[in-house]
């Protein structure tokens, strides 16, 4: 488990196990949201196993499976609104954290200029330098 900070509230990490949620509770994570399909994992790390894991913890337990495909605008909105509702530290993962860092990236566009969320984002680890003609594009449309 390698949780990486975004924000002071919102964190993304790679693929994480039922084991680490009671470690995320004693953290003080509030949620968990899965943007990794089940799919491209065993079923020891699918979104059922980390729910229970994650609702015995006491913790909030969220699924938006993220592809290339699926990275829309609805769902951009959705991350965030899920995110955002939340009173505490919220852990969003996938295979390594880029998806996450991804929809967190577009979904604050209309609000950051793209270097400030790429300079967030990389503190963090994800260089997503790829990005910013679709952050600079949202960020002048709002």
């Amino acid at each position: 488990m390698d949780p990486r900070s975004i924000t002071p509230r919102y964190f993304v990490s790679p693929q994480i196990a039922a084991e680490d949620l009671p470690a995320l509770a004693k953290a003080g994570f509030k949620a968990v949201i899965c943007n990794r399909p089940d799919a491209e994992v065993p079923p020891s790390h699918q979104a059922e196993r980390i729910r229970a894991a994650a609702e015995a913890a006491g913790l909030r337990f969220e699924e938006l499976p993220l592809t290339h495909q699926t990275m829309t605008a609805d769902n951009v909105n959705k991350q965030r609104r899920l995110a955002e509702v939340c009173d505490g530290p919220v852990l969003a993962y996938c295979a390594s954290g880029t998806r996450c860092s991804v929809v967190w990236a577009l979904g604050h566009a209309s609000e950051m200029n793209s270097d400030t969320i790429l300079n967030m984002t990389a503190a963090a680890g994800y260089q997503l330098e790829n990005l910013r003609p679709a952050l600079d594009e949202l960020h002048v449309k709002s």
